[in-house]
């Protein structure tokens, strides 16, 4: 799962990547209303974890703009604001959830497992099957010829990304700040590796390396 970060406080925004990598989590973070926007414009999250007292653009801006765009990325405001006006004004905004500061870092976890269970349930049918390949995102399971295949998370998030883009490219780009995010010192072969450990663990030989560009799951 991607979160976007946003959180101008350094002290505090450290804290909370941190603790959410302890959780597997794969955590951005901006500092400011404007970057925030422009990566919600150009990149893909699962959440975005949403100051409200931001420079440059603020956390209220940030949501309407994201509202008005049509970018239903689920959002969890966390703000120092405790007034009953600040929580209604922030949930008419589009926030899907509220917590203020301070706050436990267990509870942030749990309230984002609880918001993604209502996302996930809000699907008809959010089972992905590719051939003899079935994932389920809400059980995070992952079956083979209907045995279940156990799972690395990042082997996990890659899988379904490729099921997700079956038969089309998936950017090297693409899976490695869906799997890392931003500024993570990695191996050059990391992305490799993980291709190479779904091909075996799933017997899979339709995995295909686009040489240059990126990976395919062929249909």
């Amino acid at each position: 799962m991607r979160i976007l970060l946003v959180e101008d406080d350094e002290l505090l925004g450290d804290g909370i990547r941190s603790g959410l990598a302890q959780y597997q989590y794969t955590v951005d973070w901006v500092k400011n209303g404007l970057a925030a926007w422009s990566a919600l414009q150009s990149e893909h999250f699962d959440l975005v974890i949403l100051d409200l007292g931001l420079p440059k653009l603020s956390g209220e801006e940030v949501l309407n703009n994201m509202r008005s765009k049509n970018i239903l990325t689920p959002v969890i405001i966390l703000t120092a604001h405790d007034t009953i006006h600040s929580r209604i004004k922030g949930f008419d905004s589009g926030a899907d959830d509220y917590v203020t500061k301070p706050f436990n870092l267990e509870e942030l976890c749990a309230r984002i497992r609880a918001l993604r269970r209502r996302t996930s349930s809000s699907n008809v049918n959010t089972t992905l099957t590719v051939g003899d390949i079935t994932l389920d995102p809400a059980t995070r399971l992952v079956f083979k010829d209907g045995q279940m295949v156990e799972l690395s998370r990042r082997e996990f998030v890659l899988l379904q990304m490729l099921l997700e883009n079956a038969g089309k490219v998936m950017s090297r780009e693409q899976a490695t700040q869906s799997l890392y995010g931003w500024g993570y010192d990695i191996d050059s072969n990391a992305l490799e590796v993980h291709i190479h450990n779904l091909r075996k663990k799933l017997k899979c030989k339709n995995i295909t390396t686009i040489r240059g560009v990126g990976y395919m799951l062929t249909k």
